[in-house]
């Protein structure tokens, strides 16, 4: 998979990942309000007829797109949950054991079991290996005698973006690194 770019908006929050191609299109149509970051992406296209150029875009690896600030409308919206994420967040470490493991060994565990109401939430969902997921059974961590290791927690925006588990480049981590609270387990806490 090659590398994306990291689109913002204006206030400079994640917006979206895009491909070069779909970069290009926002330089083409001068739609690109600052670029930042280390890397480049050099677009070629057709060979003027009059001059014989060859045309070219030069992507930065982190462009803010212009318009309205997508921070204001969108910026507090929990990040879809998937299993990937998840897992992520959690460092591929189960929550009851504290080892850790390959994404195929770790189930999704509910804290609260679904049988007794619990819910498909950030915060009531750990990884957990398919040992200690089967001792817990249907039962809560306290009745079942298993202490979490860690709190779950709902990732902010920059965390999203990180977690999505994409191709990233160094200078495109080192700035959604900024916007990660400093208890983040993606700064390497435990």
């Amino acid at each position: 998979m090659s590398p994306h770019i990291l689109a913002l908006d204006v206030a400079g929050a994640p917006h979206r990942w895009l491909n070069v191609r779909e970069a290009a299109h926002y330089y083409a149509t001068d739609m690109i309000a600052w670029a930042a970051g280390q890397h480049e992406f050099v677009l070629h296209g057709g060979t003027q007829r009059i001059s014989g150029e060859q045309s070219l875009i030069r992507a930065s690896s982190i462009i803010a797109i212009k318009g309205r600030d997508f921070m204001v409308r969108h910026f507090d919206r929990v990040p879809t949950l998937t299993k990937d994420m998840l897992l992520a967040r959690d460092r591929y470490t189960c929550a009851y054991c504290a080892q850790r493991f390959r994404a195929e060994q770790l189930d999704l565990e509910h804290i609260v079991p679904k049988s007794r109401g619990g819910a498909d939430t950030w915060t009531n969902l750990v990884a957990a290996c398919k040992a200690c997921n089967s001792r817990k059974a249907n039962r809560t961590p306290e009745q079942a005698g298993m202490k979490l290791h860690y709190v779950p927690y709902v990732p902010n925006r920059y965390e999203a973006f990180i977690l999505r588990n994409r191709k990233i480049l160094a200078d495109q981590m080192e700035f959604l690194l900024l916007g990660v609270p400093r208890n983040s387990r993606l700064h390497g806490n435990e």
